[in-house]
């Protein structure tokens, strides 16, 4: 039994859901979600919650109950809140800026990195070594940071790279003499 599974999806004021043609569409404040439905999975609009259940007790059934009940509550968050990642980039020479709609790395190398900024993402670099991304779409988000990162993942000698706010990087000691 799934234990994320069995808790139903709290539907908060000003979001609706609506399941029509396999699809379901999440609609809030901040835009509208929509994702489609696995063929394994029951799901229910109430007034007040979406409940996901197993359509029948097959392995598959149970092993997909508790990843999209996950992605359900993704969309009702996203609609409502909204998701960011930030980035934090540390070394010599490293800095980061917006240029209208194209962000702009300086990462060590010959030429200047250009990201272009997605549809429905918003990227701003408060600092020159911060980069904030935000938007509904959690998976959306999460895409377009681990595409920045991959330019200069943070090493282990001096910690010089682009890393998310948190992240620990594992330090080593280097050569001796």
């Amino acid at each position: 039994m799934s234990r994320i599974g069995k808790k139903a999806v709290a539907i908060p004021g000003g979001v609706t859901a609506s399941i029509e043609d396999g699809v379901l569409s999440v609609k809030g404040p901040k835009g509208t979600l929509s994702m489609g439905l696995s063929d394994h999975i029951d799901y229910k609009v109430e007034a007040e919650e979406i409940q996901v259940n197993p359509a029948n007790d097959t392995k598959t059934a149970r092993s997909h109950w508790g990843m999209q009940r996950t992605l359900v509550s993704n969309l009702v968050e996203g609609v409502t809140e909204g998701f960011s990642k930030t980035l934090e980039i540390s070394g010599v020479g490293y800095r980061a800026a917006m240029k209208g709609k194209t962000l702009n790395l300086q990462l060590g190398f010959s030429h200047d990195v250009d990201i272009e900024v997605p549809e429905g993402l918003e990227v701003k670099c408060p600092d020159q070594t911060t980069v904030i991304i935000s938007g509904i779409d959690k998976q959306a988000v999460g895409q377009l940071a681990a595409e920045i990162r991959r330019w200069r993942k943070p090493e282990p000698y001096k910690g010089k790279g682009i890393k998310y706010q948190g992240e620990y990087v594992f330090r080593k000691e280097g050569k001796k003499k």
